[in-house]
């Protein structure tokens, strides 16, 4: 592998807010493209190109009614041994959602997934076993793009670039996308980084790396795209990435684990300021929906809907307890924070099951619909499956 670009990163204070000691670290540049190891025995294929790519940006900025899927945390029992039993029934109700919208008023056209697409991320069998082959069905049969963030289990939870685990989970991931995301040098792309973007319609949508959220050449880029974004056009902005702001899961309740401390810290503040209106994360093996309201500089009202959905095939998980919130709400200052946790997860097995979103973008309307799989079919979160997001009169 080719030599690393390495710089010292200090984390900025703000962490100290949240009780976290200042991290200090050195952090290494990948190189723009990155290989395989020459004579690797297993090489990590690449998923399929969709049938049906998006337009560019400017082929679709007359666009204001479609729909996306959203789900996480696929990684199987039987990795590298077999196909993710578990994510094939996700899939198999995906396309037959997809069939059955191709025609109407809101088809869907794209799916995002917010990580740990397998259990260990640095074997490629498990890329190539379970994995890869159930998303090639949806991006030829179904025909829609596909768009992965990194999860723990893809590129390890390591916050040093360097980390030799990170580095080789990180090449497989990167082969493993190689031919769905923006390519090394577009202005939708941090160079080396799993970290990109793309717009849709009226739609704008952001993947960063959560696992290393302290990382100032990652939180730059994000924070150069949303300032450079054209909100006229843009009405609607969605990020997501695999570790939870706040959650009631094993990952969450008492426990703040460093990347969402990082999350928070970091990322929370720019999305405020920007008015990121819908998060999509992972980590958890459940669904919840949070609801974070604020005011943003001129004193308006604005709200972010935090949706969490790890139920794409991985063990499931149950409630645990709420978040810890305190020294999130304080550190957010003037931006008046105020969380509500607006579904929760079962604290029974079997109260959670495999699952998957459906966003619906009519306009200034978003609305969510949440389709329970296999013994999951009839999950009805919200008394029904379904919500409006967002607050429809504050809407630019």
């Amino acid at each position: 592998m080719r030599s690393l670009r390495c710089r010292s990163i200090s984390v900025v204070s703000v962490v100290a807010a949240l009780a976290l000691p200042v991290l200090s670290s050195v952090a290494c540049s990948l190189p723009a493209q990155v290989t395989p190891s020459a004579g690797a025995k297993d090489t990590v294929w690449s998923i399929q190109k969709p049938r049906n790519p998006l337009p560019s940006e400017s082929a679709s900025a007359s666009v204001s009614r479609f729909s996306f899927i959203a789900y996480g945390d696929t990684r199987g029992r039987r990795d590298g041994v077999s196909e993710q039993y578990e994510h094939s029934l996700v899939i198999e109700s995906m396309l037959r959602t997809i069939k059955n919208m191709e025609d109407g008023p809101e088809p869907v056209r794209f799916v995002l997934q917010s990580g740990d697409a397998v259990v260990n991320g640095r074997d490629p069998k498990q890329w190539n076993v379970s994995f890869i082959g159930l998303i090639n069905r949806l991006t030829t049969t179904g025909g829609v793009p596909y768009y992965l963030a990194p999860g723990n289990h893809d590129v390890t939870s390591a916050a040093e670039l360097d980390a030799p685990g990170r580095l080789v989970g990180l090449q497989n991931y990167l082969r493993a996308v190689s031919q769905l995301i923006p390519a090394d040098g577009a202005t939708r792309r941090l160079s080396g980084y799993p970290t990109y973007a793309f717009g849709y319609g009226n739609t704008f949508v952001i993947a960063f790396d959560s696992n290393i959220a302290e990382d100032s050449t990652q939180l730059a880029w994000v924070r150069g795209q949303l300032e450079g974004l054209d909100r006229k056009r843009y009405t609607h902005v969605i990020a997501f990435f695999h570790h939870p702001v706040y959650s009631s899961g094993p990952h969450g309740g008492s426990i703040i684990e460093r990347p969402t401390a990082a999350v928070r810290a970091h990322y929370m503040p720019l999305f405020r300021k920007h008015n990121v209106e819908l998060l999509f994360t992972g980590h958890e093996h459940l669904y919840e929906h949070f609801v974070e309201r604020y005011r943003d500089a001129t004193g308006q009202p604005r709200r972010i809907d935090h949706i969490v959905s790890g139920g794409g095939g991985a063990p499931l998980y149950t409630y645990q307890g709420e978040p810890d919130l305190r020294a999130y709400v304080r550190a957010s200052g003037l931006d008046s924070a105020r969380v509500s946790h607006v579904v929760r997860p079962g604290a029974r097995a079997g109260d959670n099951p495999y699952h998957y979103t459906v966003v619906h973008v009519d306009g200034a309307r978003v609305w969510i619909e949440v389709i329970g799989v296999d013994w999951g079919v009839g999950f009805a979160p919200y008394g029904n499956n379904r919500s409006v997001l967002g607050d429809t009169a504050v809407r630019r």
